[in-house]
């Protein structure tokens, strides 16, 4: 019996060497990523409005954030907690992709928009706000579980 437990013990070392135990890999999971509701910033009736003030979010799981700026102010998007707490895979703005180790700040001078792919990696309760417009309501958070 010991000697069966140790071929089976070098036979599971052996393949794992080899490359077998990616069989059981289900892909890349930053790539399938989910899609938050869009982030809007102002809006026709107010300037200082945020379509949405909280995220639900897992550590773990991949998802892409659509921030997109009315046009109404010039607003800067900032989260530096949560930045420092995930993964960022990359920001698309502009027909551009960006790819870089963290993200400190979208600013929007005018209309526009940015997309951001992340996976959250650190549970917590992260702020994210427009800097300088967070007392006129411009103050949400991400919820990391």
């Amino acid at each position: 019996m010991t000697t069966l437990k140790t071929l089976t013990l070098g036979l599971i070392v052996l393949s794992g060497l080899i490359g077998f135990d990616n069989i059981y890999a289900a892909g890349d999971l930053t790539r399938r990523s989910q899609a938050l509701p869009d982030l809007v910033l102002g809006n026709e009736a107010s300037d200082y409005s945020m379509s949405q003030m909280e995220y639900q979010l897992e550590t773990g799981k991949a998802y892409q954030l659509k921030i997109i700026a009315s046009g109404q102010k010039e607003y800067a998007f900032q989260s530096p907690e949560f930045a420092t707490s995930i993964f960022l895979r990359k920001v698309e703005a502009g027909g551009v992709e960006i790819k870089a180790i963290t993200l400190t700040e979208l600013e929007f001078e005018d209309a526009g928009e940015a997309e951001i792919f992340f996976v959250p990696i650190k549970p917590g309760k992260f702020r994210f706000y427009a800097k300088g417009l967070e007392g006129k309501g411009m103050l949400g958070h991400f919820v990391v579980k």
